[in-house]
C-alpha cells in the first residue's frame, strides 16, 4: 500500500492531500529513509512522522485498504512519541 494512503487509512494523517504533502517535503521517513507520496509500505515498516516540532514513530501492524475509524488505531503499533 503507499504511504499516503496508509496515513489517512490508519488516521494518522487526517486527508491523503496532507499525507503526500508531507511526504513530498521529506517530513516521513519509512524505516530510516525519505519516503516518498508512492513508498510501498509492509507489514513490519517503521514510519515517522516530524509534525512541527512533534516527531511520531510507529510499526505498521496491518495495511487493509478500508477501516473503520474505531478501528484505525490497531493498523499500527506507536514505538515513540516525542
Amino acid at each position: 500500500m503507499r504511504i499516503d494512503k496508509y496515513l489517512k487509512n490508519s488516521r494518522l494523517i487526517k486527508r491523503r492531500s496532507v499525507a503526500k504533502e508531507a511526504c513530498d517535503s521529506g517530513k516521513v521517513s519509512v524505516n530510516g529513509k525519505v519516503a516518498k507520496a508512492g513508498t510501498e509500505v509492509v507489514e513490519g515498516d517503521t514510519i515517522r512522522i516530524e509534525f512541527g516540532t512533534k516527531i511520531i514513530t510507529v510499526r505498521v501492524l496491518d495495511t487493509k485498504d478500508s477501516q473503520r475509524k474505531e478501528d484505525a488505531g490497531t493498523m499500527y503499533e506507536v514505538i515513540e512519541n516525542q
